[in-house]
């Protein structure tokens, strides 16, 4: 007989848009759960829920759930929203989607990776390894999977590979059999309200990891060697180019297409090990590192070296993190995610060392005045490795608050503290009058950000013809 699970409930999830609730209700939905959601626009995440014939609303209204038994909220959706508030008045449950997604895999072999920057790269990065291995995981990203083309995907087997979220806390909701922390940095501090207490949370994270697993974290970050003083349970290995690493990256090469390094793997009570020629199809010492965390953890629960290699040498990338896109007069266009000032500053220092010669053309569309304000220096510094800077207006992803931020100001100090050229532009049609006017011969020319500049890139082809 065929159990139907959760018969009677539909669940309604309100941000259903966003990668990961997106990821979450497709998970949700093969595991036979009735699904629908709302979003305010339609988008391309939208676009793959409704080829799963998950029903969907555009728009916030409270009949949007006059059927709805249970709600799932992303942590963008505020406290006035009208499907929020009607789910209150119906005392119906309301989780975050880390509480459900606690729930969700609480019966699966976890491994969760956590971190400021380098997350959905990482957990892509496993995924390619144990699919390799043909240990078919469910899988749960924040970005799209070149190889699969979503964001999230139903597995056969015991094992779930899945990206934390720190935004609201509730990232310590998910049990975790094995886990990682790349990095901490100061991320949502409107949350936290200081690196103190986020560091803090991080500790707990590490504690609840238990006996029979592990974490992995990465000790050439500042904050996390930090953490690791303050850890009671010491269930853990650390990874990096730092000499003490448990897992030390060594002899690293880099060219336009592929970095290349060696692992030394020294646990305790076991003889020193090597993994040789470890080739990727990425760039970059932060990328090095994230693939070492993926190492790991694929060599910490058996898998053999053949296949952890041939699963990082195959990977397909992941949409958004330094994709190319196109040439145009002997220039190469590329589009990426990074939308903080490390993200940013790694990202250029990868391009200046593998592409020396060339001339750097950082296309910035800033995310969110709070994060502007508030590590306002760190962006003014972050663009060293550019020659040019097309700064764009802010993307204010729903913020309409009012911070006293001059805009003009902020040019200023990144032209000062970075020593850059710096362009101002309302729109991609200003763009694309740039590109025409200026990029020709021997250039990198980088789209960054979080919000619609993505879009913006992959227009330019059309508009600049």
């Amino acid at each position: 007989m065929k159990i139907e699970l959760a018969k009677t409930e539909l669940i309604h999830f309100v941000g259903i848009g966003g990668i990961g609730m997106s990821g979450l209700a497709l998970i949700m939905h093969g595991l036979g759960f009735k699904i629908q959601g709302s979003d305010k626009v339609f988008n391309n995440n939208i676009q793959r829920l409704k080829k799963n014939k998950i029903d969907i609303f555009i728009g916030h209204k409270k009949q949007n759930i006059k059927k709805s038994t249970i709600l799932v909220i992303s942590s963008a959706i505020k406290s006035n929203n009208p499907e929020y508030l009607e789910a209150k008045k119906r005392k119906l449950p309301i989780y975050k989607r880390g509480d459900m997604l606690g729930h969700i895999v609480s019966l699966m072999r976890n491994i969760v990776v956590a971190g400021s920057h380098g997350k959905t790269t990482t957990t892509s990065l496993i995924a390619n390894i144990f699919s390799i291995s043909k240990l078919d995981p469910t899988i749960i990203n924040g970005g799209i999977l070149n190889s699969f083309g979503n964001s999230a995907k139903l597995g056969n087997s015991n094992w779930c590979i899945l990206e934390s979220d720190e935004s609201d806390g509730s990232f310590l909701q998910v049990p975790q059999t094995y886990s990682i922390v790349t990095n901490i940095d100061e991320e949502h501090l409107d949350y936290y309200k200081s690196i103190n207490n986020l560091k803090k949370k991080f500790v707990s994270f590490v504690e609840k990891t238990p006996s029979f697993g592990k974490t992995f974290i990465c000790i050439d970050d500042k904050n996390n060697r930090d953490i690791i003083k303050k850890i009671k349970n010491k269930n853990f290995y650390t990874y990096g180019l730092n000499k003490k690493s448990n897992f030390k990256i060594q002899n690293i090469s880099q060219n336009y297409n592929f970095s290349k390094f060696d692992l030394r793997i020294s646990l305790q009570g076991k003889k020193t090990y090597f993994i040789k020629n470890i080739k990727i199809p990425l760039i970059g010492l932060h990328n090095i590192r994230n693939s070492t965390a993926a190492v790991a953890v694929s060599f910490c629960i058996g898998i053999s070296d053949n296949m952890i290699k041939k699963g990082l040498y195959n990977f397909k990338g992941v949409e958004r993190r330094f994709n190319f896109l196109f040439n145009f007069q002997k220039s190469i266009f590329i589009d990426d995610y990074a939308h903080h000032p490390t993200e940013i500053n790694e990202v250029l220092n990868s391009v200046k060392q593998v592409y020396k010669s060339k001339k750097i053309f950082c296309i910035f569309q800033p995310h969110r005045i709070s994060r502007l304000k508030h590590l306002r220096k760190k962006f003014s510094l972050a663009f060293k490795k550019a020659n040019t800077v097309v700064l764009c207006p802010i993307y204010k992803a729903g913020e309409n608050i009012k911070l006293g931020f001059d805009y003009l100001n902020f040019a200023k100090d990144i032209i000062k503290n970075s020593k850059v050229e710096l362009i101002l532009v309302n729109n991609q049609y200003d763009i694309a009058k740039f590109v025409k006017q200026n990029i020709y011969g021997n250039n990198v020319v980088i789209g960054m950000g979080a919000g619609s500049i993505s879009s913006w890139m992959r227009s330019l082809p059309e508009l600049i013809k």
